[in-house]
């Protein structure tokens, strides 16, 4: 496959030619789908807002205007289109049902300690996918792709203290299916013996 510069793949994508699309979503295929994978349910879903994602990104080519990363904008669009996906009224029950309120001390949290480094990627994926869809979606936004909590509420039309919450569920949750992975590897190990 021929290389590209960066500026050829905008200008090619802007005139909509298939050679250079192709070479663009395979360039970035892998990349994006870890940051879908970490919003979807499933690998399936994961695979669908990629689609999405680099379908927005032929449509809205014109919109790049050539300032900043062009990675970051498309980064932009790819985490949008799981937002929206999030928002979608398919999943708000499910949302919804993971709404609780919110205790008063719990309202600063840290998501350090986490032992996400002792977990290899394609494991954390799968822990955080069986998070429920909010606290998956507020975790994703803060540790991953940096927003803030009053960024995550703008997004996620919730306040900043369920922000707060849903961050600390995820850390919770987390921790205790690492812990338990752990366990369970260690107990396999001694079987194995």
């Amino acid at each position: 496959m021929p290389a590209y510069s960066e500026e050829e793949i905008i200008a090619g994508c802007r005139k909509k030619n298939r050679a250079i699309q192709e070479h663009l979503y395979k360039a970035y295929y892998s990349t994006f789908l870890k940051v879908c994978a970490r919003y979807a349910k499933d690998m399936q879903d994961a695979e669908q807002l990629l689609n999405d994602g680099f379908l927005k990104v032929f449509t809205q080519i014109d919109n790049f205007k050539n300032t900043g990363s062009f990675e970051g904008w498309m980064r932009r669009i790819v985490i949008n289109t799981c937002l929206d996906y999030l928002r979608s009224t398919a999943l708000k029950e499910e949302m919804a049902m993971h709404m609780r309120a919110i205790p008063a001390e719990e309202s600063t949290l840290s998501v350090t300690n986490l032992g996400m480094d002792r977990v290899e990627f394609k494991d954390m994926v799968r822990l955080i996918q069986s998070l429920p869809a909010m606290t998956r979606t507020v975790f994703n936004l803060f540790v991953f792709d940096g927003f803030n909590h009053k960024e995550i509420s703008g997004q996620l039309d919730i306040s900043e203290g369920t922000s707060h919450w849903h961050l600390h569920q995820a850390r919770n949750q987390l921790q205790k299916k690492i812990i338990k992975s752990e366990q369970n590897n260690i107990t396999y190990e001694a079987k194995r013996i």
